[in-house]
């Protein structure tokens, strides 16, 4: 396909997709405007994170172009809204800070969606001539949320990765008032003692609580990331069963492409 075909395609595109065609121009215009303020600012770290924003915005056309598979306007604008909401908003915009439930929101979307992602891997190959069995709707429904549970746990790997050795801070901490220890036992028997901790030092400096250094944010992600697994998991699981009234979530699932014959 040449450069006028490409055109030619895109504008197509734009003209039968309005309102993802828009959404797509204002947050790359909005994405293009805070990189120019942070390479002003000298944020550089900040600049980085625009232009893996921008990296990822690519991720759509990539998977039409080489792949072969068509994402629903529905499911392809979430995904949009989500890299901007966790690179922009999240880490530049602090919202990550600002709002206590913002990493929570994310990751219940993330696992909804990735749960969408392994239906559609499993429904291909259940619905394809190639193959000559046909998995039960429970089957499938159990892929897709075992997929999505795994994506949520190699990303969780990723962010202890990037912690450990690049020393940043995506497992963020959490200040709590009360520990529960078998080591804190006075008596150094095998029972757990719950200890009230008011307040504690760290290079001469008081905090008010104990630091769990990643941990609580940890196991938060994952069950987040299970509920939004299991909320799609039922959805595929209808789906999948009965053929019939299945436009709602057929907004979230991706298909392959049909060839023009």
């Amino acid at each position: 396909m040449n450069r006028q075909e490409l055109i030619s395609e895109a504008k197509k595109e734009i003209r039968s997709n309005k309102l993802k065609a828009a959404v797509y121009l204002i947050l790359r215009l909005s994405i293009i405007a805070v990189m120019i303020v942070q390479i002003l600012n000298k944020n550089y770290n900040d600049v980085f994170m625009c232009i893996l924003a921008l990296i990822l915005f690519m991720i759509p056309t990539f998977i039409y172009k080489r792949l072969n598979i068509t994402l629903p306007n529905t499911l392809e604008i979430i995904i949009l809204l989500f890299i901007y909401s966790a690179a922009i908003l999240g880490e530049i915009g602090q919202y990550y800070l600002i709002y206590d439930r913002w990493d929570d929101m994310l990751h219940t979307i993330n696992g909804f969606l990735f749960g969408a992602v392994g239906l559609a891997m499993i429904d291909i190959l259940n619905r394809s001539e190639k193959f000559h069995f046909e998995m039960s709707a429970r089957f499938v429904a159990m892929v897709s949320f075992c997929f999505s549970m795994t994506i949520g746990v190699i990303w969780e790997f990723f962010e202890y990765f990037m912690d450990k050795f690049f020393f940043m801070d995506m497992q963020k901490d959490t200040i709590i008032s009360s520990i529960t220890s078998v080591t804190l036992n006075p008596e150094g028997i095998n029972v757990p003692v719950t200890i009230d901790i008011n307040s504690i030092v760290i290079n001469g400096t008081e905090w008010m609580g104990y630091i769990d250094i990643g941990l609580i944010d940890t196991v938060s992600d994952l069950f987040v990331n299970f509920i939004g697994a299991v909320i799609f998991s039922i959805f595929g699981y209808y789906y999948i069963k009965d053929r019939g009234d299945r436009k709602f979530i057929e907004r979230f699932i991706p298909k392959l492409k049909r060839s023009k014959k």
